[in-house]
């Protein structure tokens, strides 16, 4: 998908100390950025933030990381959280990269959680490996998640859910630990939950959405 430039998003994301530039320079020390010994949780594709900031407040005892691979979506995020009518979380940053390139950015078992949430679904067979929920992503979530770390995914698209658990189930780093396939009518898989703003849109018009969780092995 081609997105739009937005010739003000550089000057804004340069201007938010909330986003970090160069991010491999911090690789094994992440927790020196937040200053604090707090567990770090990512969103890989965190679209205009809505999860993220809401996750950060509810949980101060953690360390949250967005990350988007296009500036035009990120500026959306990063002028929600500056525009944020309540004080703006602290426990938050921001990086705009390509997901492929983790493991250049986060050392082993520097995450304790990631979240996929409505990731593009690549619907053509050719293109399975740029699916973020493939073996060879799964692979280089293994080579950053702690013993025990959590991977969460909500997709309303089921042939990509369904792909998803088959991947998973094949790796054998990564344990299947619950999955739903309508997460509103899950008692369990629905606690807590927060919803992001294309789980409101799938939602209204009617659409269940699938949620997993798998856990990696230690």
């Amino acid at each position: 998908m081609r997105l739009r430039n937005i010739p003000r998003a550089e000057s804004v994301l340069k201007g938010c100390r909330e986003v970090i530039d160069a991010p491999a320079l911090y690789r094994g020390s992440w927790n020196d950025v937040f200053g604090n010994e707090n567990p770090i949780y990512i969103e890989i594709g965190m679209g205009k933030g809505k999860f993220l900031l809401t996750m950060a407040e509810r949980h101060p005892e953690r360390n949250y990381i967005g990350i988007e691979r296009y500036s035009s979506v990120l500026l959306r995020a990063v002028e929600k959280y500056m525009e944020s009518e309540n004080e703006a979380p602290r426990n938050i940053r921001f990086i705009c990269m390509d997901a492929a390139d983790i493991a250049d950015v986060f050392d082993q078992g520097e995450v304790s959680g990631i979240y996929l949430n409505f990731s593009d679904p690549w619907p053509k067979a050719r293109h399975a490996r740029r699916r973020l929920t493939s073996k060879e992503y799964l692979y280089r979530y293994d080579k950053i998640a702690a013993d025990g770390a959590m991977l969460e995914f909500k997709t309303d698209n089921r042939g990509l859910f369904d792909f998803s658990i088959g991947e998973i189930r094949e790796c054998s780093r990564w344990e299947m630990g619950g999955y739903t396939t309508d997460l509103h009518s899950d008692e369990d898989m629905n606690r807590g939950n927060v919803m992001t703003e294309y789980e409101e849109k799938f939602s209204a018009k009617g659409n269940p959405i699938c949620k997993l969780r798998a856990v990696r092995k230690a």
